[in-house]
């Protein structure tokens, strides 16, 4: 009976064992997310630049699996779409190629800067790197985007990732869907670990140009519209994050209603 009991305990580790390993990419651990969003300037039916801010928070002294995507969700009465950014498609070849300075300046719509923690031994290191947000061709009726992101130290690259622009049918949203590569930290190494995306769409150090009378004539972008009204509760963003071992993880916040000025009334 013993031996039994043994034959019996083994398999059912076994058994325990293989279905661990068969559980869904749902049964990883979320990593802790936080969203945070801007307007500058705050004021109804004026042009505005829109701040997106997502930091991924692991525990500490460890490294998240690697992000793969982004989905960010916004109100679709904010006009980014109408914006006037980006009237000029550039390539993902003449940026991976030549960088953000070849592509038309028409074509910018925005900056950032990405962070990415990366394992190198005992150690964790971090890096910011510079983002360039410009316009890409449309793809399927989407407005197209690219970032391009520029490291230095420790992992010199240079990298492209496609972003689009999409309307929902039914919530009445607007996505921007971005796809984050995978870049090896090292040669034989893990991949980077990118855990704070800062992406910021406005005419901020935007120049423009335009031909009137037969001059090249500079100009700023005026940026996204805010609409005339603010919806009951504020302007409610929210972001979908993807990661290697597949794993999803959401997060929302809330843009407060801007206060309107009180009028000033003059006793006569």
């Amino acid at each position: 009976m013993k031996a039994d009991d043994a034959v019996r305990r083994a398999r059912d580790l076994l058994a325990l064992l293989l279905a661990c390993a068969c559980l869904p990419a749902s049964a990883h651990a979320a990593q802790p997310v936080s969203l945070h969003v801007a307007f500058t300037p705050e004021r109804l039916g004026h042009a505005t630049s829109i701040d997106f801010n997502v930091r991924i928070t692991p525990p500490a002294d460890s490294v998240p699996s690697p992000l793969t995507k982004i989905d960010m969700r916004y109100p679709s009465t904010i006009g980014l779409a109408v914006s006037g950014l980006g009237l000029i498609g550039c390539s993902e070849a003449t940026l991976e190629a030549f960088g953000p300075d070849a592509c038309p300046a028409d074509s910018r719509m925005g900056e950032g800067s990405a962070l990415a923690e990366i394992p190198i031994g005992p150690d964790i290191v971090h890096e910011t790197s510079p983002v360039a947000i410009v316009r890409a061709p449309e793809e399927d009726g989407h407005i197209g985007m690219l970032f391009y992101a520029s490291g230095e130290t420790p992992v010199d690259a240079q990298i492209a990732f496609p972003g689009l622009l999409v309307a929902s049918s039914t919530s009445g949203d607007e996505s921007i869907h971005i796809n984050v590569p995978l870049v090896p930290s090292l040669p034989g190494g893990p991949d980077v670990a990118v855990i704070g995306l800062n992406a910021t769409f406005g005419p901020r150090g935007l120049t423009y140009y335009e031909h009137v009378h037969g001059k090249l004539v500079a100009y700023r972008p005026e940026g996204i519209l805010l609409p005339d009204r603010c919806p009951h509760g504020g302007f409610v963003f929210g972001a979908t994050l993807a990661f290697l071992d597949g794993s999803h993880t959401r997060a929302h916040t809330v843009v407060p209603c801007p206060s309107t000025p009180r009028r000033r009334f003059t006793a006569r």
